[in-house]
């Protein structure tokens, strides 16, 4: 089969591989219908995550049909439709009992990281009856794609951790494919006012379509003074990091309110200094997560009952064959206005 390999930082290519096969009982074997790029999969590209090894396949997100399954698998059969979960939880360890899935023992975000992803034609995935959702007939695939990672993350590390809340103010610093699911996620509890930073004019658009209520280009004007001059000079509630590097982790803590809320969502690569002799006595909090996915089961409902509406974030399709020029348009988002590509088998 054809599959996207990561070859080290700066290095990946489309090989043809062996095709992947039950090794657990609780596994089941996937043909994958839809996957897609995450900007995860760029920081392991640029050597951010070490835990990701030359010769691994990319890829944590997709949907696809099950092909075949372990002696130990009950709740999937050949033949189902099924969304693959970023994060792979066994159910069982003294993490997963937590609900924090994301750190389960021999689980967690191993596709894609330390085991094979979903960039390929067919994924094994581990613990397959807490892993896999099952797919209701009728659904948009190509959209549930984004309730593999980007939604439920946007929710549970942004949203949730940021406690976003009736009334509350809140700012995204970047206006990428995350922090658009925050911005979507966020009026589930109707706050006063979303502001959306970043540099690029396109994804700015995108966010006030998608319901921001102040557009911030931190590249045409000082994003801390203008939030500050429509907060009259509180600052916000809710501060959401979803870019992953200093600089924007730095004006995150310039822009929170007394009171308030840092959640970082990002993936850092680098050292970020934390600036304690300013914010020592201004009563915050600082969260971080690593997606743990426990919200997927209501993502889900949200979009069956077209309260959420994933198909958005769509910008960008190719076949697999084509994952090379996907990358490619994906990394330059500024100058091809991608947001999530759909890669197809």
């Amino acid at each position: 089969m054809k599959a996207l390999v990561y070859h080290g930082p700066g290095s990946k290519s489309l090989d043809e591989v062996s095709r992947p096969s039950i090794a657990d009982p609780g596994d089941a074997l996937v043909r994958i219908i839809h996957t897609t790029i995450c900007g995860t999969d760029l920081h392991i590209l640029k050597g951010d995550v070490p835990t990701c090894t030359p010769g691994r396949i990319l890829g944590h997100e997709g949907v696809g049909v099950v092909e075949e399954v372990g002696a130990a698998v009950s709740a999937f059969k050949p033949g189902d439709h099924v969304l693959i979960s970023c994060i792979t939880a066994c159910g069982r360890c003294e993490y997963c009992r937590r609900g924090l899935y994301s750190h389960c023992e021999t689980g967690g975000w191993i596709l894609g990281n330390s085991i094979d992803g979903t960039q390929a034609g067919y994924v094994r995935i581990p613990h397959a009856d807490t892993s896999l959702y099952p797919i209701p007939a009728g659904s948009d695939e190509e959209a549930l794609v984004m309730l593999s990672d980007i939604l439920p993350t946007g929710f549970e590390c942004g949203v949730l951790n940021g406690k976003v809340a009736p009334g509350s103010t809140v700012a995204i610093v970047g206006a990428g494919p995350i922090g658009l699911a925050s911005l979507l996620t966020a009026q589930f509890y109707s706050p006063a006012a979303i502001f959306m930073i970043d540099l690029d004019t396109n994804r700015l658009a995108v966010a006030g379509r998608f319901g921001a209520t102040h557009l911030v280009d931190s590249g045409e004007s000082d994003a801390t003074a203008t939030v500050m001059a429509l907060t009259e000079g509180r600052g916000v509630d809710t501060v959401i990091e979803a870019v992953g590097v200093p600089a924007t982790f730095e004006l995150c803590q310039e822009l929170v309110a007394v009171g308030g809320i840092i959640a970082n969502i990002g993936v850092h690569g680098a050292k970020a200094d934390l600036h304690l002799e300013r914010l020592w006595s201004r009563n915050i909090a600082i969260t971080t997560r690593l997606v743990d996915t426990v919200s997927t089961p209501m993502l889900l409902k949200t979009v069956a009952a077209k309260k959420l509406d994933p198909a958005q974030l769509i910008t960008h399709r190719f076949a697999l064959a084509e994952a090379m020029a996907a990358y490619d348009v994906f990394a330059r988002a500024s100058e091809t206005g991608a947001l999530k590509v759909i890669i197809t088998p």
